[in-house]
């Protein structure tokens, strides 16, 4: 570590990787209300959609903290300067912190905006702006002040700014329910498939850099690719959202087609770092993190692109919208996207915050296939189970809670391997938590 204002990222990753482990437990406890007949005295106290709003609030939470951690760390060596200002760095982790529990408490007590994702009331909705601005000035006056730009921080400040601007969209309700909704996919899609992907593609490309030696130009042009993407498939793909609000049908077109290829810019910048590697036969220290990166890559692309192209064109989606194909959909795109993506920054950056040249990649192996093999299973399993519901509840008219007596056997077998994922997070955050150097290294 060579700037002392990247140790906050630390504890940005460490309470990242708590609050993953939350959120795979609550997701288990879902997965078990498909599968089992919960006793109405829990569901009376616990009902399902407070526990869905707790499984996707944390979510949202974790990957936030872990790429508000990851850009604490990475814009210091980037710009070459210390963090703006820590103190200011440490308010906005204690202020997101403390809004989360806040907000989770408040789930338990009925207090909820009511819109899936974004169900945390006003009040709290001006504290995660605060913290947005608070974050988006540190950072902003760090690369000012340093006065050396790259392209890895223009496309990564970009990334930061949309994402705060869209959120600003959700705040507010609307008369107009299909307007409401409408801005609703504006801060959901835009989010996930715009200003994320952009964030997403500038820490890739630097830890790509740091790690395999490759030459910026390799890297910087694939995130130029990436922000024409954005700017054209990112906005028009927004489009296979608008299917229930009277929008033109040339929209579904548009959004089904063109949202499917936001992952590319990023597979295609790992395969050309691929083939430099192998050219210049350069030596990968801590190989893990580089295959954290391919399968950050690969999944990205399977999940959000091939499967979510199938799922959004229009023949298909008019079928499978808001089924468990969303769902597969949903699993496979985040934890390929950003899950993974969060995962490869701590094992990139914790050993050099803890001084460990070389990790032991033991644990760390067991923890990355278990996860991904569990995951790729589960995305097969919600989409059998999404299949059969849409055929079910929309070809025959069979009634919703009729159609899930059918679907229990599928939500079964998703809750076993919801066990096994959930044994991969915990291994892998103790790893993450308590990693060791490698013994021949230490030697």
């Amino acid at each position: 570590m060579e700037y002392r204002s990247q140790r906050i990222a630390h504890w940005y990753f460490r309470i990242a990787l708590v609050l993953f482990v939350l959120q795979v437990m609550m997701g288990l406890w879902l997965a078990y209300n498909y599968t089992f007949t919960v006793p109405q005295e829990i569901v009376d106290v616990f009902p399902f959609a407070t526990a869905r709003a707790i499984h996707t609030n944390l979510l949202v939470l974790w990957m936030l903290l872990g790429f508000m951690g990851g850009t604490y760390y990475i814009v210091p060596e980037e710009t070459g300067s210390e963090v703006y200002s820590p103190n200011l760095a440490w308010l906005q982790l204690i202020a997101l912190v403390a809004t989360g529990v806040i907000a989770i408490i408040g789930f338990l007590f009925g207090w909820t905006k009511g819109r899936p994702l974004l169900e945390i009331p006003p009040p709290l909705n001006y504290v995660v702006v605060i913290g947005a601005l608070i974050f988006l000035f540190n950072i902003g006056m760090t690369m000012f002040k340093a006065k050396r730009w790259t392209v890895i921080q223009g496309v990564l400040l970009g990334g930061l700014v949309f994402l705060a601007l869209l959120y600003l969209f959700g705040i507010p309700f609307y008369k107009n329910e299909v307007i409401d909704w409408y801005y609703w996919w504006w801060v959901i899609h835009l989010w996930v498939e715009g200003a994320w992907e952009l964030v997403t593609g500038a820490i890739m490309a630097f830890v790509l850099l740091k790690l395999t030696g490759v030459e910026r130009r390799v890297v910087e042009k694939w995130l130029y690719v990436e922000i024409g993407l954005f700017l054209f498939t990112g906005i028009a793909g927004t489009g296979h959202h608008y299917y229930w609000i009277g929008a033109p049908k040339y929209w579904l077109w548009i959004g089904g087609v063109f949202s499917a290829l936001e992952p590319l810019p990023i597979l295609l910048m790992v395969i050309d770092t691929m083939h430099h590697v192998k050219h210049r036969q350069t030596q990968i220290i801590n190989p893990h993190t580089w295959t954290l990166a391919v399968g950050c890559a690969i999944f990205h692309f399977i999940g959000a692109g091939i499967w979510g192209f199938a799922h959004t064109l229009p023949q298909i989606n008019y079928y499978t919208h808001g089924s468990q194909v969303t769902v597969s959909h949903g699993h496979l795109a985040f934890f390929g996207a950003y899950a993974l993506l969060n995962l490869t920054v701590f094992y990139f950056a914790i050993p050099k915050l803890k001084g460990i040249e070389v990790y032991q990649p033991t644990r760390a192996k067991l923890g990355f296939w278990t996860m991904c093999s569990a995951m790729m299973l589960m995305g097969l399993t919600f989409g059998i189970a999404g299949v059969l519901q849409s055929y079910l509840e929309r070809v025959l008219g069979m009634g919703y809670m009729t159609a899930q007596g059918h679907m229990r056997l599928w939500m079964g077998i998703t809750l076993v391997l919801g066990v096994f994922f959930l044994a991969g997070v915990v291994v892998t955050v103790f790893d993450l938590l308590f990693m060791k150097p490698a013994v021949r290294r230490a030697e």
